[in-house]
């Protein structure tokens, strides 16, 4: 059995609500200008372990607000956790928001060289495969590629920024809702990508809300519940964990 490509062990991450809020009056005379430390401060995720091994698919499930992106964005190193560890054994593709990390000051053009340099493709690639990602990326997109992106739709960043990061060579896909935003051509040709890209054996990490999606690319699934790993097992048994902790 091959040796995981993610392992988690005991991680936890902390917040602080209203960080930059003023404190009134009234509160800086209660409290002598302070609070206790651990005042407005909470846990999206804490003690959460788990391992992913090469070519698996994990769907991550749960309500909204249950730590789901920012298990994604721990795994990615966009964050870095409180406690525990999270260590990953090769490049990640990540496609975790809708404006995919692009400068909202740069044209789609700019940005498409700029996150495709960032995440290691040469420019040579990029100059090589540059009809392509953009012809994937649909007509509206092709006819303001040299326009602000400050002037994209939020279905035109998803696609370009979905057209950049299928191009990645990197054997760890993460996913945020990236079917949830587009029309159904354009969501044809992502589950067409995500297809062939597991079939090269990639390893893929999805939060979604779309049980579809779930069930059509994921074998494993992972719900969290309250910050906390309520259940890792099959997709099917996630699902109805998930479905089990809804209100009805």
């Amino acid at each position: 059995m091959a040796d995981p490509i993610i392992e988690a062990e005991g991680l936890g991450i902390r917040f602080v609500r209203n960080r930059r809020r003023q404190l009134r009056l009234r509160e800086l005379f209660i409290h002598r200008g302070g609070r206790s430390a651990s005042s407005g401060q909470f846990w999206p995720l804490r003690d959460v372990s788990f391992t992913v091994r090469p070519g698996e698919t994990v769907g991550v499930i749960g309500r909204n607000g249950t730590g789901k992106s920012t298990l994604l964005r721990l795994i990615a190193g966009v964050l870095i956790p409180d406690e525990g560890s999270i260590r990953v054994h090769g490049d990640v593709a990540p496609l975790l928001e809708l404006s995919a990390g692009f400068s909202n000051d740069l044209t789609g053009r700019e940005n498409l060289h700029l996150v495709g340099g960032l995440h290691g493709l040469s420019p040579g690639y990029l100059r090589r495969h540059f009809d392509d990602i953009v012809s994937f990326a649909g007509e509206q997109v092709e006819r303001a590629i040299d326009t602000s992106v400050r002037h994209y739709s939020s279905g035109m960043k998803v696609r370009l920024g979905f057209a950049i990061i299928s191009h990645l060579p990197h054997p760890i896909l993460l996913m945020d809702e990236v079917t949830a935003v587009g029309d159904a051509e354009f969501r044809k040709k992502c589950y067409a990508t995500i297809d062939r890209l597991l079939g090269e054996g990639r390893t893929l990490v999805l939060v979604s809300h779309n049980q579809k999606d779930l069930t059509r690319f994921c074998r494993r699934g992972l719900f969290l519940d309250g910050g906390r790993l309520r259940l890792d097992g099959t997709i099917a048994e996630a699902l109805d964990a998930y479905q089990s902790a809804v209100p009805r």
